[in-house]
Formats: C-alpha cells, sequence, structure tokens
C-alpha cells in the first residue's frame, strides 16, 4: 500500500514537473508581470505618501485624473491660497516620514472665478491657518495649481469655497480651464460655479447688489456734464484767486 500511494505522488509530480517543462515562458511571463504590477504598486504608494511642495512635483497623471489632496492652510496670497500639502500616512512608518518631509508649500488658485477684494478680505477671514482643506487637481499653469476646494469646518461638514464666494456674489465665475479630456466633469463642476453665480444675481448680493435710488441720483449727478463744467469752473476761480 506505502509503494502504490509513493508510486501516485510520483506521478502527480512528475506531470507538475511535465507541466512547467512544457509551459516554462509563461511561467516567466507571469512572474514578470507580477513583479511589474509590484513595482507598478509601489511606485503608486511612494507618491501617494509623498509631500509635495511645489506644483512641478504633483505627477501628471494626478492632474489628468483631477486627484484630490488633502492640505493644511498656510495664508491666503493675492491669488489664492497657500497651502502644506498632508500626504497619506502609513502608521508603521509615520514617524519616518515626518523626518523625509520636505518644508514647502503649494501654491493654489481657485478655479472658475475672478475674485474681487472683498472676496479676498472675505476669504482671509474664513480661511486661516491651520484649517484642512481637500483641493481637486484641474490644471498646472507654472507654480499655480488651479483647484476645487473644500473647507472643512469640523466633523464632517465641508464647503466649497469656489461656489460660496461666487454664491455671496464676491466675484465672478469664468470658464474652468484643464478640463477638455474630461467633459462631465467639467460641465459638472461649471453647472455649480453658475449656479451659485445665478443665486447672487437673483438676491442682489456682492457685486450684483442694485444701488438705491439716493446712490442712482448721486451718480447721474457725479457723471453729468454739468457737474464735471461746474467743478472745472470752481477750480479756475480758486486758481484765479491765488494770483
Amino acid at each position: 500500500m506505502p509503494d502504490a500511494e509513493a508510486n501516485t505522488l510520483g506521478s502527480y509530480l512528475g506531470k507538475a514537473v511535465a507541466f512547467v517543462d512544457d509551459h516554462v515562458q509563461a511561467v516567466r511571463t507571469l512572474s514578470t508581470g507580477l513583479a511589474v504590477v509590484g513595482i507598478v504598486m509601489l511606485a503608486r504608494s511612494v507618491r501617494l505618501i509623498t509631500k509635495f511642495t511645489s506644483a512641478f512635483e504633483i505627477p501628471n497623471n494626478f492632474i489628468e485624473k483631477s486627484i484630490k489632496l488633502r492640505g493644511r492652510i498656510h495664508h491666503v496670497t493675492e491669488n489664492g491660497l497657500e497651502v502644506e500639502h498632508i500626504p497619506i500616512n502609513l502608521p508603521l512608518i509615520s514617524s519616518l516620514q515626518k523626518k523625509w518631509q520636505p518644508d514647502g508649500h503649494l501654491l493654489i488658485r481657485l478655479a472658475g472665478l475672478q475674485m474681487t477684494d472683498e472676496g479676498r478680505t472675505w476669504l482671509s477671514e474664513q480661511v486661516k491657518s491651520p484649517h484642512v482643506i481637500w483641493f481637486q487637481l484641474l490644471r498646472r499653469e507654472n507654480h499655480f495649481i488651479d483647484c476645487i476646494v473644500r473647507l472643512n469646518k469640523g466633523g464632517i461638514f465641508s464647503f466649497c469655497l469656489n461656489e460660496e464666494i461666487l454664491r455671496r456674489g464676491l466675484g465672478r465665475a469664468v470658464n474652468i480651464e484643464g478640463l477638455h479630456s474630461n467633459p462631465k466633469l467639467y460641465w459638472r463642476l461649471q453647472t455649480k460655479l453658475l449656479k451659485a453665480e445665478l443665486t447672487a444675481q437673483k438676491k442682489g448680493k456682492g457685486i450684483w447688489k442694485e444701488p438705491t435710488l439716493l446712490e442712482k441720483i448721486s451718480n447721474n449727478v457725479h457723471n453729468s456734464k454739468i457737474f464735471h463744467n461746474l467743478n472745472s469752473l470752481i477750480l479756475w476761480i480758486r486758481s484765479f484767486r491765488n494770483k
């Protein structure tokens, strides 16, 4: 009985060896494929845990896929926000990650809008260090990244800064650049921004606020030719008296 079992086992092993011999190229190809997949996954993991300190460090495919990243507000700039990127932390190597992370901040512009001076003032009041934001990458232009930005107000509550600025009439909606290859995302984001601007127009907020009757009369008087001629006459009389 033991000899029969040994013969059976030997037969199976022989068939296995023969199969590998007959398909050695396929086995090698599979091994190579697994190795390549492993390298790709490792590369993606490294990118996800990498801290980006400038627009040029962000991979092209991150922008092409409109990846969302997390960051900490440093301060508000004339063009938008200066943000410290917060990469994904791996529990086992988090302490080492902090040692590897370089200093530097990303320069972010709010995509799809032209902000007024009042809008920048409001943004400075609402967004302060060390508030945390999520920013969706849309386009890279020189040192800047155009993004849709969501501000985390604590817990699960957050709101889109791009939309809120338009909703308050603190800017005008403009065409979103950089999404030619993703028309579905483009129309979804552009529609939201236009709706936010329309809300401000209907409620007469910010730049869409209608002047009062007194303001209209005052503006008409100030802009009239009679006012300018009278003002010129007064200046001429004053200069004549000083001679």
